[in-house]
């Protein structure tokens, strides 16, 4: 690894760049599966840089691009997600969103200026990379679908490691969560209906209470967790939407409820959902009543290679960046699904911010953007080195 990083103004200018590039995406955002325009503006601001696009990689909506190549070499792969949320921003910032209803509330904006800005730098040194640095910019990550899009068209088919990014807004500007072994959640969602048979409110024996044994069910479920889980692991069942009737004087012949499953490992995964659906359907019955589980199949868990995050603490010590362990999130994130093709590694970027993700006040500050910058590109040059040496 060249150790090389920008110094005195063309850092200043790199940061202002990144900067720039940042606030104009956060200013436009779009949802999963219509990031048109942020496509459109990516690959711009790429072809302006004499990046290659790798247009061989058809996507709908997202951008896979590639640095170096100049010599056969192995190939190593930069992830961004691009999406944004449904959310109405309430920063005030002045390059708030200007799609109502719309915003970069989980940092999307960030992750993409700085896999750019980790892509600008790569270009200045392309001669000397010795193999391929694939930049995948993904869509729909907030859909937990973008990932298998990207795997589907083939662009990880070559690659020996995948590195990916997200801001940390309770990690400092510069430091670097880096952390081998579980890092984000699976996270599964659920819809619930209870069926059972309308009433007059007045007269609850004629009926099945649907309502009455939906909340039982809420009850019951948070038992999976103290008696079905070991002390020694984590899970979380969180019921967050429950629904049922039209009227104050009359029992409904149904209800349903939605929430959501997050666990760090496979088989406990695996148990809490099946000791989800007997809760379910025991307490259902015990009421006269009949459930349906409609289960939302979410990412597995990010789970960081051992030998990639041994590299990536190398690297942030030789640029003198701070390297933290980091707890672990029970939000999800699909970049597992790369992980479960190749090896991967998952970092957190300190941004400092105010607010956590999907908040309507939520901001990163910006001078973390040129950092994650430096230490990306750094990353991925010694990660093709080490492949190389590996082979």
């Amino acid at each position: 690894m060249s150790g090389r990083t920008p110094a005195g103004r063309s850092a200043e200018h790199l940061a202002q760049r990144l900067i720039a590039i940042r606030r104009e995406l956060h200013r436009h955002p779009e949802l999963s599966h219509e990031e048109f325009e942020t496509t459109a503006r990516i690959r711009g601001w790429l072809k302006a840089a004499g990046i290659r696009i790798a247009s061989r990689y058809a996507l709908r909506t997202g951008v896979i691009a590639e640095v170096g190549g100049l010599r056969e070499g192995p190939v190593v792969a930069l992830r961004a997600d691009i999406d944004a949320l449904p959310i109405q921003e309430e920063t005030g910032l002045p390059f708030a969103s200007e799609v109502p209803g719309r915003m970069h509330a989980c940092g999307h904006d960030f992750h993409t200026a700085a896999i750019i800005g980790a892509a600008l730098l790569l270009k200045e040194r392309e001669a000397d990379l010795r193999g391929t640095v694939r930049l995948i910019f993904q869509p729909a990550e907030e859909k937990a679908s973008g990932a298998r899009r990207v795997i589907a068209s083939g662009a990880l088919d070559d690659v020996s490691a995948v590195f990916g990014l997200h801001n940390k807004p309770d990690l400092p500007v510069g430091a670097f969560g880096i952390k081998e072994g579980p890092l984000m959640a699976a996270a599964d969602g659920f819809r619930v209906e209870v069926e059972g048979r309308a009433s007059h409110a007045a007269v609850p024996d004629a009926g099945i209470d649907p309502v009455v044994a939906s909340a039982h069910i809420v009850t019951a479920l948070q038992s999976i967790i103290s008696r079905s889980v070991s002390p020694l692991q984590s899970a979380v069942i969180s019921v967050t939407q429950l629904h049922g009737g039209t009227a104050w004087n009359i029992i409904p012949d149904r209800a349903e409820f939605e929430g959501t499953i997050r666990t760090f490992d496979r088989s406990v995964r695996s148990r809490v959902r099946e000791r989800f659906e007997q809760v379910v359907r025991g307490t259902a019955s015990a009421f006269g009543a009949r459930a349906a589980i409609h289960w939302i199949e979410g990412p597995p868990p990010v789970r960081n290679d051992a030998r990639l995050a041994k590299l990536a603490e190398a690297v942030a010590a030789e640029l003198g960046l701070r390297a933290v362990v980091p707890v672990p999130s029970a939000a999800g994130e699909d970049f597992a699904v790369y992980q479960e093709q190749v090896p991967g590694l998952f970092v957190f970027a300190g941004t400092n911010g105010p607010q956590e993700w999907h908040h309507p006040k939520f901001d990163v500050d910006e001078r973390a953007l040129a950092p994650a910058a430096a230490f990306f590109a750094a990353l991925a040059e010694r990660a093709l080195a080490d492949a190389r040496s590996a082979s």
